[in-house]
Order: structure tokens, then sequence, then C-alpha cells
């Protein structure tokens, strides 16, 4: 532990570490994933495809949603929520959770559930604490989808562990669903702002009935989803959805935001999940393989917008000017081109699907690893402007 040294910067505030470790899993858990789906190495705990789903939702974007919130509930509340020797624990536990999983043959699997499990607990539990304590009991939703996610990763664990027989894939769709959400309700109070503050002389209409609207449909899609609901039914709710997300972030759209790379990747990532609900309607209806709706979520609009809000916040809580260097610029289309490879072209070309995927791999890869080397120091080293955290 002494040698993790929990008073340097990296755990002084949640963004920080969470960032890193999600950043550094997005490039392994993706070359574990190919190793896997050669046979060169196994987990035994976990089925192989089960493993990707878990590891890329409840493992990286996790990592960062937890960044996030612990760093957002320390502006909402006033108070630094977790550093020093406590953030140092929740981060082993989130690492402990990624490592046992290739144990299985030397540790029970009761044990690495349980560990895994462990994490968005102990995260929920920190941010409630001190959301109560300041009395902000609005911000509680955000607790609520965590324990949303909890419950999805209690149903992944208890196919693995032997309990039931159809846990993870339903558990699975419920995490998608979930954070899928969370970043929705997220996007409607950063978008506006992040916009006017990016775009001098520019005022963003709010729309709070129109918010409501976009995230209660893509809210009615999930659960119909969730109970087994296809067809056509589900198509017109998944077009519907798509609709009144298109509005919303059409009411927030200005051109000039193409000229400033931490708001065009923002918007950029919140179309791949409107064009995630579109596919999910040709799903529905059979024109299209449903994979392909999953990773315009994960791949598109997952992968974008976190990246784009790691930059984002890193700066900002940093002491840094809020503008992304050109490499960054660079990582950013980096992602989009894995999505294109990974969602789009294998449509038009479905002979070269496997090509096209490692393609996809590569960029993202290539992406993640300019994150690191541009915010790896930043993210490990006091701010610029001589404030505390």
């Amino acid at each position: 532990m002494k040698s993790l040294d929990s008073n340097s910067p990296l755990f002084a505030l949640g963004f920080r570490v969470f960032f890193l470790l999600g950043s550094f899993s997005a490039i392994a858990l993706l070359i574990l994933w190919q190793q896997m789906t050669q046979g060169i190495i196994t987990s035994h705990y976990f089925t192989g495809i089960y493993w990707h789903a878990h590891e890329m939702l409840l493992g990286y974007t996790v990592a960062v949603i937890a960044g996030f919130l612990l760093t957002a509930v320390s502006n909402w509340t006033g108070k630094i929520t977790l550093q020093g020797d406590a953030l140092v624990g929740l981060s082993l536990l989130w690492i402990y959770g990624r490592i046992l999983p290739f144990y299985a043959e030397l540790l029970p699997n009761s044990v690495i559930g349980l560990v895994d499990f462990s994490f968005l607990p102990a995260l929920s539990f920190v941010i409630a604490k001190d959301l109560i304590h300041a009395k902000n009991y609005k911000n509680l939703i955000f607790v609520g989808l965590l324990v949303l996610l909890m419950l999805g990763n209690a149903m992944i664990h208890s196919q693995m562990l032997g309990l039931c027989e159809n846990g993870a894939a339903i558990g699975i769709q419920l995490v998608l669903a979930t954070i899928v959400i969370m970043i929705l309700l997220i996007a409607g109070r950063v978008f506006p702002f992040f916009t006017e503050k990016g775009l001098k002389g520019i005022s963003v209409p709010r729309n709070s009935q129109l918010d409501a609207l976009a995230v209660t449909s893509a809210a009615i899609l999930f659960s119909l989803q969730l109970g087994h609901v296809s067809g056509v039914i589900l198509a017109l709710v998944a077009f519907t959805t798509a609709a009144l997300n298109i509005w919303r972030l059409a009411s927030w759209f200005v051109f000039r935001i193409w000229f400033v790379p931490l708001l065009w990747v923002l918007y950029l990532g919140y179309s791949w999940l409107i064009l995630g609900f579109i596919f999910t309607a040709f799903a529905a209806l059979e024109w299209i393989l449903p994979s392909l709706a999953l990773h315009a979520f994960t791949v598109g609009g997952i992968g974008i917008l976190t990246i784009g809000m790691m930059v984002r916040v890193s700066l900002g809580h940093t002491g840094r000017v809020m503008k992304a260097p050109n490499v960054i610029a660079i990582a950013f289309g980096l992602v989009n081109i894995a999505a294109l490879f990974r969602v789009i072209f294998p449509m038009a070309l479905f002979s070269w699907t496997n090509v096209l995927m490692y393609c996809s791999t590569l960029a993202w890869l290539a992406a993640f690893a300019l994150f690191i080397f541009v915010y790896a120091p930043i993210l490990t080293t006091a701010r610029i402007d001589q404030k505390e955290n």
C-alpha cells in the first residue's frame, strides 16, 4: 500500500485514478479479448462473450462513471468525496475485480464474484453518504442508477455461479440500458452548459419537457427489450425514441461546435446513441443483426462520449485551458473510425467483417494510447494553477 503513495496527486480526486485505470483497461481488455478469441488465454470464471461484455461495461465504463461521479459529487456538495487511502482501497477493489476471473482454478468462484460485485455497492455508499449529508437529494437518482448496475451485475454473476441459466444475457442488457439512461440524463445537464462555455455569445435553450420525453422513451424502449417484446411494437418505440433524441440534440446544436473538438466529440457520441436507437428498430424488424445496434451504443455512443468526457473533466479539474490538443482531436476521430469499422462498414462489406473488426480494434487501441500518452502525466501531477484539487 505504501508503494502506491496515497498522498500523490493521483489519489487527490476520483477522476484521476479512475480515468487512468479506465483508459488502460480500454486497451488491455480489448487485447485480452483478441487473445481469447484465438484461444490463447481463457477465463475459467466467465464464458468468453460474457467476459467481453461484462468487462467493457462493468470494467471500463464503470471506471469512467466512478471517476465522473466521485468528482461531480465533490462539486455538488463542496466536499471531496473520496481521496487518499480510501480512494486507493476503492481503486484496488476495481483492479481485483478485473484480475481474479483469471484465477478461477485457484480461488472459489464465489470469492471472484463477490470481489467484483462489491465495487458498485462501495461506490454507491460513498456517493449516497455525501449527497444525503449535504441534503442534495435530487442527485440521488445516480445512486438509484448504480443500484440498477448492481442488479445487472448480480444477474451476470448468478449465471456464472450456476444459480440460474439465463441471468447473464438479461443482466448485460440491464447494465447497457442503465448506462445509456445515465448518459442521457447527464447530457441534459452538461451539453447546453458546455456549448455555452465553449462558444462565446451563444445561448442554448433548455426544454425540460423534451428532456423528460427523450429519457423516458429510452427507458420504455429498454423495458420492452427486457420484457422480450420485439417486432413492430419495439420498432415503433425505438423510432420514436430516436426522433425525440434527434429533436433534443438539434435543439442544442450550433454549427460552430465543429471548430471545437471538446464539443463535436460529445455531439458525435450522442449521435451514435441515436443511431443505436434506429438500429434497434431495424433489428426488431429483422433488417439487420442486433449486434450492430449493440455496438452502435457501445463502441460508438459509450466509447466516444467517455473519452470526450475524460478529456474535458481532466482539463477542467487540473486547472488547464479548456482546449483539446490536436493529438487528442485525432484520438476522438479514431474512436469514431473504430465505430464506423465495427458498425457501419460490415453492413456493406459483410464478407469482410473479420478484417473490419480488426481495423476497428486497431483504431480503438490507437485512440486510447494517445489519451494515455497525453493525459497520464496530467492525471498524475498536481494542478498547474496551484489550487488544492
